[in-house]
């Protein structure tokens, strides 16, 4: 594999097309390989902290441990010492799509009516049908 830094030199593009935290977020998936990847997402990078999104705490225990390692391989790939530090955070949990609140067998809509005539007939409406 190799390195981002000696592949963007080849390219000759202009100086800050490429910015650091692209450079860092993009490096985070080669140095963790595919399984670790696909449980924790390189969120952002700011003054050379990386930040991870990991699924749960054994995940932010088990790369905690290996930092050190990781932050190795990222160098190693980027060429420079970019990223100074990672921090592990859990990934806020999104809920889940949700039924919406039916009515209790017993209760009706009809208290929402204005007045006691169109209450009637939304009832005789709702019975009929």
């Amino acid at each position: 594999m190799e390195r981002v830094g000696r592949l963007l030199s080849k390219l000759k593009l202009p100086a800050g097309a490429v910015r650091p935290d692209d450079l860092a977020r993009a490096a985070w998936s080669p140095a963790v390989g595919p399984k670790v990847a696909a449980r924790a997402q390189a969120v952002w990078f700011t003054g050379g902290c990386l930040v991870v999104e990991v699924e749960d705490a054994v995940w932010r225990q088990q790369l905690t441990v290996l930092k050190g390692q990781i932050l190795r391989k990222m160098e190693e790939l980027l060429g420079q010492p970019l990223v100074g530090e990672i921090e592990f955070r859990l990934r806020s949990r999104r809920r889940a799509p949700q039924r919406a609140d039916a009515p209790h067998p017993g209760q009706d809509d009809a208290g929402k009516a204005a007045g006691p005539a169109p209450r009637d007939i939304y009832r005789r409406r709702r019975r009929s049908a």
